[in-house]
């Protein structure tokens, strides 16, 4: 079992990766005060693995209840999140007890919230289903909610208690969701580690990460893992995490959640940060033909659909990271070196009409 420690301010948790480790991690659940778990999937992933995760934590003795939420990027909602809460409630759930995000980043996120905001706070269980929440989403302790005018507008930091990666669950994703992932795993090559860029681009292909992928789930949450330690309330170096989705997130909400996955998106995103920091001289020329060469490689996308420029525009406007006319746009200053770049609105939106344009 591959297993590192997260400290983010006073939290301090484990993660644990390893085929079967929902069932080994039974004498660590036996351990919970509470004895009642609301397990939170989606329509997809409950048939899947509802039966192994309502049996690990029956025999750590633990009574689970399945909530189960619609599958896909539009449950991020205020809907959906009532009715969690009417669930927990249903089950007489208690701050001593246990909520398990059990999916992707959609039911993570979800979840999450629910669990920070009930009670003024259930602990959190993370077991990540998809390659994006394992590598990413489900490590660090944001979880968040979508308005109709942006992504994760309502939120909060909520680490959890334990996050339990089983790589195995990876082969229950379509090459769509699979490729969600990828495309944050190079996120951390382009960001902080350029031998994992290098370990990518040696591949070349999918079928030839396949064996590699739960060491490289590893090394990505040990990169996560770092950031956290040093900001984890999102006020300095960790924002390089967000490489790629100034333009990743406007995509999802200009053209509607659920046309792109987040980690399609976020693709896109990058190859723009790219460009753009070759246009101000921050970034060293061919840099973004690099990662394009990677994404074509691995089947992932490098085109946007079409995208009117004022919804683009518009969608930008709400990046978290902006400060009155000032935007920190994430770009590179070479591959696995990320920097944090100052940029005012009128120069993104001139950035943002370009990749309109470019879109058709």
């Amino acid at each position: 079992m591959l297993s590192l420690s997260v400290t983010a301010g006073d939290a301090v948790y484990d993660i644990h990766i390893s085929p079967g480790v929902w069932e080994a991690s039974a004498e660590a659940l036996a351990r919970w005060r509470g004895r009642r778990a609301a397990v939170v999937a989606d329509s997809n992933t409950a048939p899947l693995f509802r039966p192994r995760m309502a049996a690990a934590l029956t025999a750590s003795g633990i009574t689970p209840t399945l909530l189960t939420v619609p599958a896909g990027e539009a449950s991020k909602c205020h809907a959906q999140l009532l009715s969690l809460y009417t669930g927990f409630l249903d089950m007489a759930l208690t701050r001593a007890d246990l909520v398990v995000a059990l999916g992707g980043g959609v039911v993570g996120d979800l979840a999450g919230y629910a669990a920070a905001t009930y009670l003024r706070g259930v602990p959190l269980l993370q077991a990540p289903t998809t390659l994006l929440a394992q590598v990413d989403s489900s490590v660090g302790g944001k979880v968040a909610v979508n308005l109709p005018q942006g992504k994760n507008l309502v939120g909060a930091f909520c680490q959890p208690a334990l996050v339990l990666i089983d790589p195995d669950t990876l082969r229950t994703l379509d090459a769509r969701q699979l490729g969600a992932g990828l495309g944050e795993v190079i996120k951390y090559g382009c960001i902080a580690d350029a031998a994992l860029f290098a370990q990518l681009e040696a591949a070349g292909s999918r079928a030839a990460l396949a064996s590699m992928l739960p060491d490289i789930v590893c090394r990505c949450c040990r990169i996560k893992a770092g950031y956290v330690a040093r900001d984890p309330l999102d006020f300095g170096p960790r924002m390089e995490l967000n490489f790629g989705h100034t333009l990743g997130h406007a995509l999802e909400n200009a053209l509607g959640y659920g046309a792109l996955l987040h980690g399609e998106a976020v693709c896109l995103g990058m190859l723009a940060a790219a460009r753009w920091g070759e246009a101000a001289g921050v970034t060293p020329p061919g840099t973004s033909a690099r990662i394009r060469a990677l994404l074509t490689a691995l089947g992932l996308p490098t085109d946007a659909p079409p995208v009117p420029p004022e919804a683009l525009a518009r969608a930008a406007k709400l990046d978290k990271k902006a400060a009155g006319d000032t935007v920190q746009l994430v770009l590179l200053s070479g591959i696995g070196r990320a920097v944090l770049r100052p940029t005012s609105r009128a120069q993104l939106a001139a950035w943002l009409r370009e990749e309109a344009r470019a879109c058709g």
